[in-house]
């Protein structure tokens, strides 16, 4: 059970990153675009420390939301 629990949570938290996402593409895809452009512009290791702190502040989140 636990198990399945877990895979049902990661497809939702799947699941609603394709909302938000398509969300932007469908509603304003000049502004998806314009970030497209600025993350090509920035260097590979500010993209990197910006990823690993979304991890971390997510992983958080739900660890504080799902306990």
């Amino acid at each position: 059970w636990h198990n399945h629990s877990a895979m049902n949570d990661l497809l939702v938290g799947f699941g609603l990153v394709l909302v938000i996402e398509g969300l932007l593409w469908a509603l304003a895809p000049h502004l998806a675009l314009r970030f497209l452009e600025g993350a090509a512009a920035t260097p590979e290791a500010t993209l990197r420390t910006a990823g690993w702190t979304a991890v971390v502040l997510g992983a958080g989140l739900v660890w504080l939301i799902r306990g």
